[in-house]
């Protein structure tokens, strides 16, 4: 039976997500035009601009082939009726660990977004929806730990605000870290100790509660 369009429209839009994945990882977002897309994905522009709106449209579905699994987990987290989500954070935050070293595209856009996006434009589409993103995920992060406290699983008086700067800041080097030299330290190995750390950390430092 032949394939319908759609299946072959879908095939089509993951194979130029893939070549952006190589092209935008192997020469930077900047310098990656989507000429440079086209040619590694064996499409025409015409191709690329039938899926894609421009290059942040692009990036965007690129990243969010990896994001939206994560976003789902953490979004998950944020409902008031969880009944551990200091839990469900650690499982979240280790999944996204070991998510970079044992899923190829998580890796590979992880390392784009860590090491081959050059801001120097602070009205970049790209740049915008990175901090967007970055925002949303500080206020979910937020009140996770708010829902952790209320259940008595923080203490009453850390101040959510630096507490989530403090472990996004810890699961950023981290990553930011290993995707430099990842043959410095096992980050599957050592996934689940520097998530406890990081939530010791919200648990015992004395720096992070409410003055």
């Amino acid at each position: 039976m032949a394939r319908s369009t759609k299946e072959e429209a879908q095939e089509t839009r993951n194979r130029i997500l893939d070549a952006a994945e190589d092209v935008f990882h192997a020469h930077g977002v900047g310098r990656t035009t989507l000429a440079d897309v086209a040619d590694a994905a064996k499409v025409t522009r015409g191709a690329i601009y039938w899926h894609f709106k421009n290059k942040g449209d692009l990036f965007d579905a690129m990243c969010d082939r990896i994001r939206l699994p994560m976003e789902a987990m953490v979004e998950a987290n944020v409902d008031p009726a969880e009944v551990d989500p200091l839990g469900q954070l650690r499982r979240t935050c280790i999944f996204v660990l070991v998510e970079a070293v044992t899923n190829p595209h998580s890796r590979k856009v992880f390392d784009i977004l860590y090491h081959k996006c050059e801001f120097v434009d602070a009205n970049d589409p790209i740049m915008i929806r990175q901090k967007e993103c970055y925002l949303e995920g500080s206020s979910n992060v937020e009140r996770v730990l708010g829902n952790a406290i209320a259940l008595g699983q923080l203490p009453q008086d850390l101040d959510i605000k630096l507490g989530s700067i403090s472990l996004r800041a810890t699961l950023n080097g981290i990553l930011n870290n290993w995707l430099f030299a990842p043959d410095t330290f096992d980050l599957a190995d050592c996934a689940e100790r520097l998530v406890d750390a990081a939530l010791d950390t919200l648990r015992h430092a004395t720096s992070l509660r409410m003055k």
